[in-house]
């Protein structure tokens, strides 16, 4: 039987959200000995434990077919892989941050300057392509104390919350990209893979679907349902039932989670009543 290999972080952020995701489709994953590869027990799927940095030389090599991953990685070290589809968690930025004291006004401030970083190609593509020189030290780990310690006078690294800058005396001055968890493709992946990956896809889309969305429900005076139904477009049409209380109907929908509250208002300044909001598991379209 054909298997889909998939790679993952071996710890950290990025592997619990990896495997919650891998949960919601319905795959089980156990891990119990701390093995780097298990087999799924309820679809075609082995799951690979690696090193974060590691994993898209994997990719490009073809030991494993599918990664979840986050796209600065694969900015740095993945040319021509493939991202299948972006999965909207761990989401973070690749910054450039400076002492405190330092007095920063436009990015040629950095010209000349010293930068510490685990990142060097994404760095040098963003300055060579805004003319500016820089010397860069390339070190893996703990890059924010690098100024701290004379090694460099900036630093380029992820940022996400900016506590640890703020802890190291350090600010941000400049974000070079925007990165979150994707699904890549080895360029190397069959045909039967793939037949694979778009199952999981197909699941892994529904589950996305359902974070972002939320199931509404409301009492509705019928000649008020053509109304309420143009301001729920998330569905085809939404599901209308009668309720007891006669002229009135239960009306039924889907909102989406960013335009929440403003959706909310409209429906109440439309005539809706008793607005009931429940999580959605799954969506599937």
């Amino acid at each position: 039987m054909n298997t889909l290999k998939i790679a993952i972080q071996k710890s950290g952020r990025l592997h619990d959200e990896s495997i919650q995701i891998l949960k919601d489709c319905g795959i089980s994953v156990y891990n119990g000995n701390d093995q780097l590869k298990v087999t799924a027990s309820n679809f075609p799927l082995e799951v690979y434990y690696l090193r974060n940095s590691d994993i898209p030389q994997y990719l490009i090599d073809g030991v494993v077919d599918i990664a979840i991953v986050g796209d600065n990685l694969l900015v740095e070290k993945g040319q021509n892989i493939q991202i299948a589809e972006k999965l909207g968690f761990s989401k973070c930025k690749v910054s450039v941050a400076v002492p405190k004291i330092f007095d920063y006004n436009t990015i040629q401030d950095l010209n000349g300057l010293r930068i510490a970083t685990s990142y060097p190609k994404t760095v040098l593509d963003f300055f060579n392509s805004k003319g500016i020189t820089v010397d860069i030290h390339q070190i893996s780990g703990s890059v924010e104390i690098a100024p701290n310690i004379g090694l460099s006078d900036a630093i380029v690294d992820i940022v996400s919350s900016g506590s640890t800058l703020f802890k190291n005396g350090l600010k941000e001055v400049e974000v070079i990209l925007q990165s979150e968890a994707v699904l890549a493709v080895s360029p190397q992946i069959s045909e039967e893979a793939k037949a694979l990956l778009n199952k999981l896809q197909f699941r892994i889309q529904s589950v996305l679907r359902s974070r972002k969305s939320k199931y509404i429900l409301m009492n509705v005076p019928n000649h008020k349902i053509n109304n309420i139904s143009n301001i729920l477009p998330v569905l085809k049409s939404p599901t209308v039932m009668p309720l007891a209380e006669k002229g009135w109907s239960s009306v039924h929908s889907v909102i989406e989670e960013d335009t929440f509250w403003e959706v909310i208002d409209q429906l109440k300044e439309a005539g809706a009543e008793g607005i009931l909001i429940c999580p959605i598991e799954k969506m599937v379209l």
